[in-house]
């Protein structure tokens, strides 16, 4: 089995987010980078399915050189392969650019895939639209949000969560899907996986190699502005008799919170 993993370097969730007010972007200096958290299902995933089926699984980042450092750690966790597709713009927060991007890839590398892996949806971008447009550009099947997966010959069975129950998704191979927590439980780098990383040599490739040209390359999203959220207001705490308190609490979740 072919399967394609797709991952995407993010700032690390425990860092302090500082923004360049005049480019509208993060300031990266200081900051840790790490593979979404949400693609290391997606390796796991990949790496419990080569496991099971025999075949291989590949790594692909989009983004600048600084990918590589998110590409080798997928190397070390197990993948056989990485490649980098160079993209030199920084986050463009447009989906629909960055699935074109990956569906011409797919078509012009790895168009024997069985599947491609997803994470739901990236740390800072969190619009999770990649995986189920990419699906959309090549006409495959798609499986979102999974927390459950089983693949028997050119089929597939997925579970997905949804409001109050559980959704079953039955598709034919290729496919995409996007893996949700829930799925695994991704594994550590081991030393050894760590060593033979630091040897492979990572494939880059061009956005111009794809055959992609600048006008479907042009970003179709303007970012005006970009803030941090705003400080939470401090708690409250209520004194008074139970009777009081209790009264004074109804008060405050319609007058204030407005939420009865």
């Amino acid at each position: 089995m072919n399967i394609v993993v797709f991952v995407k370097r993010v700032p690390d969730t425990e860092s302090k987010i500082r923004i360049h007010h005049d480019t509208h972007t993060v300031v990266e200096e200081g900051l840790n980078f790490i593979i979404s958290p949400n693609d290391e299902y997606g390796i796991e995933e990949g790496l419990r399915l080569r496991q099971a089926l025999g075949g291989k699984v590949t790594a692909v980042s989009v983004g600048g050189e600084e990918a590589l450092t998110v590409l080798k750690k997928g190397l070390a966790m197990g993948v056989d392969e990485a490649v980098l597709i160079k993209d030199d713009l920084k986050e463009t927060y447009d989906g629909l650019r960055l699935a074109r991007i990956i569906a011409k890839a797919v078509a012009a590398r790895f168009a024997d895939a069985d599947m491609l892996l997803f994470g739901r949806m990236s740390v800072g971008a969190d619009n999770a639209q990649v995986p189920a447009m990419t699906a959309e550009l090549l006409g495959w099947p798609q499986a979102t949000v999974v927390t459950k997966l089983a693949v028997e010959g050119t089929a597939a069975t997925a579970y997905r969560e949804i409001e109050g129950a559980q959704e079953k998704v039955t598709f034919s191979l290729p496919a995409v899907v996007s893996a949700q927590k829930g799925l695994n439980e991704p594994r550590y780098e081991t030393l050894k996986g760590i060593m033979a990383a630091k040897r492979k040599v990572i494939p880059v490739v061009s956005l111009a190699e794809l055959g992609l040209t600048a006008e479907e390359t042009r970003p179709g999203i303007e970012v005006r502005k970009l803030e941090t959220p705003a400080a939470k207001a401090a708690g409250r705490i209520l004194t008074g008799t139970p009777e009081e308190t209790a009264k004074l609490l109804v008060e405050l979740l319609r007058g204030e919170a407005k939420v009865i």
